[in-house]
Order: C-alpha cells, then structure tokens, then sequence
C-alpha cells in the first residue's frame, strides 16, 4: 500500500501568519492578507479549511489577492489539528466554537472595522453555516459554495420510512485522508478484498497512527455533534448567497439546506442562489466537457476562472459587508442552463414561473435488461403490469465511470456501454424533434423488490446524442430496506438545468450497484465495512397499472432572459 503524505505549502509572502488562540488556549495558524499593506480598518473576509491555506489544491493566495485587490481584508486559517495549526484532529465538532472565537479576534484587530464575511467551498462551506450556528454579532454575510450542513454526514434512515440514504465511499474515507494527521494522507482502497475494515487497519498499520473519527464511526457510529448551540437555521438570519452545481455530487446536501430556508421566512427572505453548470471542483460544461483526455485544469487555467468564481461574491459582500447597494440590486435567482449560453438566467423563485411538469413512464421489461436502449420511456402509462429484474452481483458491481466524482465534468463519461450490462435496466424515450428545456427538480417513482433484506436502487438520467453517446444529467438513489418492499418509494434525483438539443433522447437507467463512488450492498443486512462475504441478490422494480415506475421532469416555457 502507497501512502503518500502532502504537508504545508510554503508561507505566501503576501501574508502576516498569526497563532490566533481559541477558548482552550490551541492556537489556529492564521494568514491575514491587507490591501497594499494598509492597517486602516476595512471589512474582513474570513476562510477556514482543513485544505492547507498555504497548499495548491485551493489556491488561497490567489484568492486573497483577488479579493484584497478590491479593498478587502482576508483571513485565511487552517482549522483545528491541520497543517500548522494545533489541536485534535475531530471534523465537525470544534469549528463552531473556533469560527466564533476567530471572528471574536478579528474584530479587535485595527484593520477591521467589526464587519465579517465568511466565504469558501465544500467544508470551507460548512465552516460557514458552523460559526452561523455560533451566532457572532460581527458575521454578516456568508457565501457557502457546492457544500452543506449534514456534508460528510454518514447515511441516515428517511424519517417516517423504511428507506435510508446510500453510503457514499467517500464519507468514512474522508477521516482516512484529510482528518487522519496533520498533513493530508493519500492512498487507494482495495475494494476487492473484503472485510473493507481490514484494508483500512493495514493503512493504520503501515501509516504508524489511528484516525480519531473513523473510530468513533466504526464498527458502531457515534454521531459526531456539528452544532452544539442548536442548529445554524433556528438562529437569527443573516444574508447567505448559495453557489449550487448541477453536476456537484454533494449538491443533495445544499439541495437540502435550500428546502431548509425556505421553510424558514425570516430566512427565506435572506437567501440568494447561484446555480451553475459545474462540478464540485468548479470545471465548467461550459468550458470543459470531456476536454484533454480527462486532465484537470492547471494553475494558469484556474487562475483564469477567478472573475468567474468570485465577482458575484464581491457584489454580494459590496451590498451586504459596505452597504454599497441595495439588497433588490441582486437576483434573487441566478441560474445557467446548460447546453444553451453561460449567461445567467434570473428569477424571484426557484424553480422560476413558466414551469410544468412533464412525466414519463418505463415499460418494455424483457427489453429492457442488457439491450443497449432497451426498454421505453413515453409520457402514456402502459395498462399492463410488468416486473423488470436483474442480477446483483456485489463482486462485480456496475462500475463508476468518473475516476474522481468530485471533478466529474473534467472526465464526463460516455456511459452508454452500461446499457449492454444484464444488471442493468435502460429505459430510451423517442428523441425530440426540437430543444426540450428541463428545468427544476426530477423524481422517480417506483415499487421495488428483492430477496436480500435490503436493495440499492440507483437511478440515472442521461442525454443520448444521435451518434449514441449517454452523458448523465441528473441521478439519485435510495436504500431501500425489506420491510418497505412493493410499496411507493420515491428517488430524489436533484433538479436540472439542462436543455436537451432537437434529435437528443432521454435515458432512464436503474441498478443496483455504482461502485466505488457509492459502498456496494454486499447481499447481507449490517455494517458494510464488516461483511466478510459477497452474495448476489435478485432485484426488481414494477412498471405499468397504477403502481408502475413514474419519472417526473420539470419543464421550462419562460422567456429567454
């Protein structure tokens, strides 16, 4: 097993590093930026990550030198236990507690003026919503981008169901690699060799440490307390713009939070969105769709998207942090359609007037498995009942395509060979004879069984061209546990922005299996991580009657603006 360590990025020289101390007396490494140098009290923006402030992945330097460009202060810290900073390495828990007592700390330094904002993606999102929780008088405004509030969280069982969230591969991971040491560890899973704990107490072994929070989640989960003071949206509201990607395989989290707001008046009326055609690490289908082979962007090339990523932050702060403008002077919604322009669309709602709901329905199940297009998908429900069944064999499970789902746009799959798979179930509507815009959320309906105690269903979208490649567009996926079996599941498959191009065709495809982006069910009930046997399962799901499969799509009919 290849471990590889990646410690501190050199001190940027256009920073003061300052040990800022908390309640306990751990001090966090902090890099203050000042425009020009200047000691004169402005507005602070404030980051904390576990990414290393100094290190390439995030490019704070970069960062701050954009936002000090234009007359902002910028405080960057790595957070409790990472890189230079002191202090336990336990995700989640302390950085309500130190988000509050670095904002505390800010607003007595002579360059700030007791007003701070809070910007950052992913967990430097979440560190957001946890100082918010905290409820500091000095914190404004923030701009969590591609994030959440339960980011990270372990899979839970759906209140008042028998159905539960499917693990993605990622979430115990996560204490393996960034909140494992001080410096960020990097190493491959074997997902051939079960039990997967073993592997992982191989990598203890070789790495000469144990991890803290992957302890505490394993064999029997503690759930790590994000927000001792009571959830970030039962406190006073302040301004938050949202930055949400169609293609962000974290999005159902920041999906989440919007319901959240908006059930919330006082926080519904403090809620701005950005919803972009991008992934979690910001490659846009704009700008780089399948593009050089799957190579990531390099430095210039980040570099060059900063306007890009960051100006609708600085009209936001103008207004928000300098009272510079107006809170109307902002869209309530900015939204891109991809496959159309970049510009952004605007709305006072989300989803916007002018949308209807288009719904098709899956038939053909002898078809259906393992032919390519396979079965149907038509908007005339089909009288007749059928059952579509496959095959599911964890030890050959149906592959994730995308080497890193977290920059999924940057490869962009071509998934079209997963209809040839006899696990697999393809469902292929007529192609449209002109643009058919879907705009808002997508859901899947449907009565599944199996003879295992639970079942996966995963269930994916795609845009199939006339040469027939399928790129995926929207997905969603469930576990589903057996006393929920023949009953009405629904599949939350995000919302879209997509507009499907004339002679293009939508494709429906459900499985069982989408490994190693998500932890296969091994065929037996308990802790996957445990299991020391893979046994295949069969599958089904109905289609046809009354309580056949339905897909619900959003259709848009508002104007061009």
């Amino acid at each position: 097993m290849h471990i590889e360590r990646i410690g501190p990025g050199p001190r940027s020289p256009l920073a003061t590093e300052v040990m800022v101390p908390m309640r306990d007396g751990v001090r966090l490494a902090t890099d203050v930026y000042l425009p020009g140098g200047e000691v004169t009290p402005g507005p602070v923006i404030l980051v904390r990550l576990p990414y290393d402030k100094n290190g390439l992945y995030t490019g704070q330097p970069a960062v701050a030198g954009y936002f000090t460009r234009h007359g902002y202060r910028v405080v960057v810290q790595d957070v409790r236990g990472k890189f230079r900073s002191e202090g336990e390495r336990l995700l989640f828990v302390n950085e309500a507690e130190d988000g509050y007592d670095t904002i505390d700390w800010i607003v007595k330094q002579p360059w700030s003026d007791g007003v701070v904002g809070m910007w950052g993606d992913s967990y430097y999102g979440f560190t957001q919503w946890a100082a918010v929780s905290a409820r500091h008088p000095a914190l404004r405004a923030i701009s969590p981008r591609v994030t959440g509030t339960r980011l990270g969280e372990l899979a839970e069982p759906i209140p008042g169901t028998h159905t539960r969230e499917v693990e993605m591969a990622v979430h115990r991971l996560y204490p393996l690699t960034m909140f494992h040491e001080r410096d960020m560890m990097l190493w491959e899973m074997d997902w051939a060799a079960l039990p997967y704990h073993e592997t992982v107490e191989k990598y203890f072994e070789q790495a000469g440490s144990r991890s803290a929070a992957y302890d505490l989640w394993y064999p029997n989960p503690v759930r790590l307390r994000r927000f001792r003071n009571g959830s970030p949206f039962d406190g006073p509201a302040i301004p938050v713009l949202m930055t949400i990607g169609w293609w962000d395989n974290c999005a159902p989290w920041q999906w989440a939070d919007h319901e959240q707001l908006q059930r919330r008046p006082h926080w519904a009326l403090n809620e701005y969105l950005i919803i972009e055609a991008i992934d979690h690490e910001f490659n846009s289908h704009f700008e780089r769709p399948w593009r050089n082979g799957g190579a990531r962007p390099t430095p210039e090339e980040r570099g060059e998207t900063l306007p890009r990523y960051l100006d609708p932050v600085l009209e936001f702060f103008d207004i928000f942090l300098r009272g510079n403008g107006k809170p109307a002077d902002i869209p309530r919604v900015r939204w891109q359609l991809a496959n159309s322009s970049p510009e952004y669309r605007t709305s006072e709602t989300w989803p916007p007037e002018g949308t209807t709901t288009l719904t098709l329905y899956p038939g053909g199940a002898a078809a259906a498995r393992g032919q390519g297009d396979g079965g149907t998908l038509a908007p005339q429900r089909r009288a007749e009942e059928e059952t579509a069944a496959w095959r599911h064999d964890p030890a050959d499970p149906v592959p994730s395509l995308a080497p890193d789902p977290f920059a999924f746009l940057v490869f962009h799959p071509d998934e079209r060979a997963l209809g040839d798979r006899p696990d697999v179930l393809a469902f292929t509507a007529e192609p449209v004879t002109e643009p058919l815009d879907l705009v808002g959320p997508v859901t899947l309906r449907t009565r599944v069984h199996a003879d295992g105690p639970e079942v996966d269903v995963f269930a994916r979208l795609f845009d199939v061209a006339p040469d027939g490649s399928a790129h995926r567009i929207a997905r969603g996926q469930l576990t589903v546990l057996a006393e929920g079996y023949d009953s009405d599941i629904e599949i939350d498959l995000g919302h879209l922005g997509y507009r499907l191009p004339a002679g293009h065709a939508l494709r429906l495809m459900v499985a069982g299996s989408d490994a190693p982006e998500f932890v296969p069910f091994l065929g037996q009930a308990g802790n996957r991580w445990a299991q020391t046997m893979a046994t295949a399962t069969t599958q089904s799901i109905k289609l046809g009657g009354e309580s056949g499969t339905a897909l619900k799509l959003s259709v848009y009919r508002g104007s061009e603006s």
